[in-house]
């Protein structure tokens, strides 16, 4: 692909990066989507200008990735990256109008959120057994702390101990957009969390005093570690598909609901920008309430 269409959204990445502060996550994903839409351009048309592509070829491309198996989520998603980018280009005058005008997602088949009974998370910490180790404290407290907050996974790895604040009890977390939440904890997790700093430093010579979680070694933990430490220890107690951090984040939502949470409080608590992004966790509710209506009402 020739160089002139990486200096075409070049800018753009660095707008994002610069002045939206989107996460380095999702400046590759936009990346990768562009370098995939410029790439088709460049085959299927040659050397054609910005200001040429029209909606059918946008369209064509879209089929395309339809035709290869791509689900309409992730359309969805390169259909949302293009249509930021044509807009950045509108603002900055390279073009008069945006193809993406007359561009319309796929629908996408809503599916409730998994999520682990809370029964099933009452046999995680009161059952299961941790290991005396190291690891096996560190494993402990990152899955209390996944469902205590609901924090994402990259927000846990990249947890810094200066954001606990032990004497408020509750956490400062940087979501998404670096945008910062607090989300309350009890007294019963600060003291686990204030007991794994003082072993962090009575246990390590050498370590990493910026990050809150540290592997044995003293270094910082990857994502992939974190998942796989989750995926471990819900095995042991559920059987549902998904086993992710992901799916801690969900039932600390569902959970929060299901007893009586209001819906903007666990927007607020799960940083989402939007309330429809925390609506899905209604539909647990309420089939939660069918299932009780169905067991106690004699005409159901």
């Amino acid at each position: 692909m020739p160089g002139q269409y990486t200096s075409i959204y070049r800018p753009f990445l660095d707008f994002l990066t610069f002045q939206k502060r989107y996460s380095n996550h999702t400046i590759v994903a936009y990346q990768n989507d562009l370098q995939s839409f410029f790439n088709f351009l460049y085959q299927q048309f040659g050397d054609i200008a910005l200001n040429q592509v029209t909606g059918s070829i946008i369209r064509s491309w879209l089929a395309d990735l339809k035709n290869s198996g791509m689900e309409s989520k992730s359309i969805n998603r390169k259909i949302s990256c293009l249509k930021s980018f044509y807009k950045y280009q509108l603002k900055q005058g390279h073009i008069t109008t945006s193809p993406m005008a007359t561009i319309i997602s796929p629908k996408i088949k809503k599916r409730l959120p998994q999520y682990v009974e809370e029964k099933d998370m009452q046999t995680l910490f009161s059952l299961v057994e941790f290991p005396d180790t190291w690891d096996g404290r560190t494993q402990e407290l990152i899955l209390k702390l996944f469902y205590a907050t609901g924090m994402r996974q990259a927000e846990l790895v990249t947890l810094k101990e200066s954001q606990i604040d032990a004497s408020n009890c509750f956490i400062k977390i940087l979501g998404k957009g670096n945008k910062e939440r607090i989300v309350p904890i009890n007294k019963i997790l600060i003291e686990n969390i204030l007991l794994y700093l003082k072993n962090k430093r009575t246990n390590f010579e050498s370590f990493d005093s910026t990050n809150l979680f540290i592997n044995s070694k003293g270094k910082k933990l990857y994502a992939r570690m974190v998942y796989n430490i989750v995926n471990k220890y819900l095995s042991l107690v559920t059987t549902i598909d998904k086993k992710s951090p992901h799916v801690l984040r969900h039932s600390f939502a569902t959970h929060l609901m299901n007893n009586g949470a209001e819906i903007n409080a666990v927007k607020e608590l799960l940083g989402h920008s939007s309330l429809a992004a925390t609506q899905i966790y209604t539909h647990n509710t309420i089939e939660k309430l069918k299932d009780v209506y169905k067991k106690a009402h004699p005409k159901a």
